[in-house]
């Protein structure tokens, strides 16, 4: 009986669903669910941090947690939810997503794709498994000097933080080098640079921005662990070191991560907006641009969080105005996604409730971030609960309400089966009411002059009130959470099917199944235009089958500007060495925590030879 394109094509493509398939499997839709789970697992353990300090913080001269554990929740929170939530949530919908949207088979390095995946996941095993031993760093997320020195943090909370935040800048990388190939090399033929979707352009800004930033952070942290440990003096001024160095070089890094977590967000709501306002989106080329920019100029504003440490006027002003600056940059993306709507005939589903959500919270957040940009309001403010506020409208009102509207407009792709439109929108609007409860009852109680980081206070300041109601808006927000999890559990199993286009939406992703067969298209897509589902034009469109390949693992590169084929590229199959090469990395780093040398020696060897099998020529390799 003559097996049919499509059986060869899934037997080439599909993992084996088996437990080593489970393991091996280098395909970016199983990696890229698993990003979105594992990160909202970590979303779940910060969560339930900060609920314990809301709970802390209710009314005054509470006891329910001791100074200690206070600043250990304190600091994981903080640490789960921007470094181990945050972007990797960005990254887990990047993995599902950019091959789908770009019309190709796969992510460029595959291996590499399930190799970021796995660090990532015992990263964050790491780090949390100090706080389970009693060990949990205990000095906020940001780390500031000297309170990390050995002599004010003596544990090891530390140096777990240390070494997980280097493991994960392993994949951190390692994920941006696998987005910018993929898609300068590998979006369908005809989709020159200027049809891209524009969740391309935001995943390609952001992960070029990781490259430059992130060895800032690495940098800081081996600083500080050698410092720590073999009691070097980069920090020490009493020895001729600097503290500032250490917030120089953290938030060289920590302002450019603001817009990695930010910017896909944003290319989300690009996408979801025009798909809902049944029109293209107004002002692709300006809100291209403005994305960029964005990006360019985050790398030029990371002294306006050093503000109150007294440095040099004339470098303030310079920080302040490209502060204010970049606030320009997003009113050009909110104007076009403004007159989207206006120009369009929106319809107002689950999904569109979050996207339009987003943008009212983005104001907010940005212009608490004109106002902070003013030196000398800055100086008021800077260790004021007012910031707390503004942290969280623009790192979680700004990424948890565009990742929701996400999950409600890409989960039926994912798996097959639509959520609830009416549990989606009331789970949206006890969120949303929630959130502006807790967060902007901030900016009141900042402005009467609540600090940050303090674990209790006294009674008569006239905080307590307040204070009650940002933890019941905490736990208003927790909950619209849950139910959006009930909802997506619930519809796993009683959902209707969601066949191919629900949503009536323009890009490629929806002219595929729900969920996409293993190997995506059976004919590579064309495109002629950047909407590729609303034009005249049929993708799939090949009479002589030219663009099936279906002689191996195989999908086309393309020039990086006009989208031109020039290659056919052969995508690696399924294997176990991905996840050895992350579990000896885990071993290195875990045996450093715990100074143990010999063993950190002997996982590293490990990994070299991992490694090598890794890198030898396709023709030697072993199939597995």
């Amino acid at each position: 009986m003559p097996v049919s394109t499509e059986e060869r094509l899934t037997k080439l493509w599909e993992s084996p669903k088996t437990l080593r398939g489970f393991f091996s499997t280098v395909d970016h839709k199983s990696l890229g669910r698993r990003y979105i789970v594992t990160a909202l697992a970590f979303l779940i353990i910060g969560g339930l941090e900060a609920l314990l300090m809301r709970l802390q913080l209710a009314h005054a001269n509470n006891h329910l947690l001791s100074p200690r554990a206070y600043d250990q929740i304190f600091t994981m929170h903080g640490v789960m939810m921007i470094f181990w939530y945050a972007s990797p949530i960005l990254s887990g919908f990047g993995v599902f997503l950019v091959p789908l949207l770009a019309g190709a088979r796969d992510m460029a390095f595959p291996r590499l794709n399930a190799f970021t995946y796995w660090t990532y996941l015992f990263s964050g095993i790491l780090v949390f498994s100090g706080q389970l031993l009693g060990q949990a760093p205990n000095a906020g997320w940001f780390a500031y000097v000297p309170y990390t020195d050995l002599r004010y943090s003596p544990t090891l909370g530390m140096d777990f933080y240390n070494w997980a935040l280097l493991l994960l800048t392993i994949s951190t990388t390692g994920g941006a080098f696998n987005f910018i190939v993929t898609i300068l090399r590998h979006r369908a033929p005809g989709m020159a640079i200027s049809r891209m979707p524009l969740f391309l352009y935001s995943t390609l800004t952001a992960s070029v921005v990781t490259l430059f930033g992130m060895p800032a952070l690495t940098a800081a942290n081996l600083m500080l662990e050698l410092e720590r440990r073999w009691h070097f003096r980069f920090f020490n001024i009493a020895h001729g070191g600097k503290a500032l160095l250490w917030q120089n070089t953290f938030w060289f890094f920590g302002h450019p991560w603001v817009y990695i977590v930010f910017l896909p967000a944003t290319g989300m709501i690009s996408m979801i907006l025009p798909t809902f306002s049944r029109r293209p989106i107004v002002g692709y080329f300006y809100v291209a641009a403005s994305t960029v920019l964005t990006g360019l100029t985050g790398f030029g504003v990371w002294v306006h969080h050093m503000f109150a440490t007294g440095m040099n006027q004339f470098d303030m002003s310079f920080f302040s105005a490209a502060s204010m600056t970049i606030s320009l940059f997003t009113s050009i993306q909110v104007f076009a996604w403004l007159a989207t709507l206006w120009k369009g005939r929106p319809v107002l589903t689950a999904a569109m409730h979050y996207a339009l959500g987003f943008i009212g919270l983005i104001v907010i957040g940005g212009l608490d971030g004109i106002v902070t940009a003013s030196v000398p309001v800055d100086w008021q403010l800077t260790d004021t609960y007012w910031i707390v506020a503004h942290i969280h409208y623009v790192l979680v009102g700004a990424n948890l309400f565009p990742v929701f509207a996400a999950i409600y407009y890409w989960a039926p792709k994912m798996t097959g089966r639509m959520l609830s439109e009416r549990l989606g929108k009331i789970s949206f609007w006890t969120m949303l009411v929630g959130f502006n409860l807790a967060f902007f009852t901030m900016h009141v109680v900042g402005v009467e002059g609540m600090p940050r980081r303090i674990y209790t206070y006294v009674s008569g300041l006239g905080w307590s009130g307040w204070n009650l109601l940002i933890t019941a808006g905490a736990f208003l927000l927790a909950g619209g959470i849950l139910l959006t999890f009930i909802n997506f559990f619930w519809s796993l199993r009683h959902g209707a099917l969601a066949g191919k286009n629900p949503w009536r939406a323009d890009s490629l992703e929806w002219a595929l199944d729900s969920p996409p067969a293993a190997y995506g298209s059976l004919h590579i897509p064309t495109v002629t235009t950047r909407h590729p589902l609303w034009d005249e034009h049929d993708e799939e469109d090949d009479p002589r089958g030219e663009r099936i390949l279906d002689g191996g693992r195989l999908t086309f590169s393309t020039t990086w500007l006009d989208a031109m084929p020039y290659a056919i590229a052969s995508i690696p199959t399924d294997s176990l060495l991905p996840l050895w090469a992350a579990l000896g990395m885990l071993g290195i780093f875990t045996s450093l925590v715990f100074m143990r040398w010999f063993w950190a020696m002997g996982f590293a060897a490990f990994c070299i030879i991992i490694i090598a099998f890794w890198m030898r020529p396709a023709s030697e390799r072993d199939p597995a």
